[in-house]
């Protein structure tokens, strides 16, 4: 039976967990439900339920994906399945304290109307643009935060190989 490598182009599932059990992303519509991911922790808009489910297809070694996982799939045969750990530091970075900043609710535009979760891209005067989320909001002030929502999380892959093109 042919096994997968690097610069073939292959068809597989996966379903993406975090430590608690909370399904993150996924390609299955079986691990969804009406109401999102079958643990009902994650947001529709996140997660692969109802919306891009379905296989993915990459080339192996091309980077599209997380490296961990095009070298889970590396000596994979059609029908296969496995599980592969990504440690935070190589998925999206260990959680760093100094991402998090309070701006003056004064310095923001008066139609501001944010809440606590939203996500939210923020300019400056030189154009930079900055990906962060609302985490608290005070009369004096908001504190936003710049991590990645994952960053500081493991991630678990389940891993099922379907096809090697």
């Amino acid at each position: 039976m042919a096994k997968a490598k690097n610069g073939d182009s292959v068809l597989f599932n996966y379903t993406g967990k975090l430590d608690d059990g909370t399904i993150f992303d996924t390609t299955l519509e079986s691990e969804c439900s009406d109401e999102g991911c079958s643990t009902g922790e994650c947001d529709t808009d996140d997660c692969g339920c109802g919306h891009d489910s379905g296989p993915m297809e990459l080339v192996l070694g091309s980077e599209e994906f997380f490296p961990a996982v095009e070298a889970a799939l590396v000596g994979m045969a059609a029908g296969e399945t496995k599980t592969v750990v990504i440690p935070a530091a190589e998925a999206f970075g260990e959680f760093d304290a100094e991402k998090v900043f309070s701006v003056p609710a004064s310095d923001l535009p008066e139609e501001f109307d944010a809440v606590v979760g939203d996500e939210l891209i923020l300019s400056g005067d030189d154009d930079e643009e900055l990906g962060v989320t609302v985490v608290e909001i005070t009369d004096e002030q908001i504190t936003f935060d710049a991590n990645h929502p994952l960053a500081g999380q493991d991630l678990t892959f389940e891993l099922e190989l379907l096809e090697i093109k």
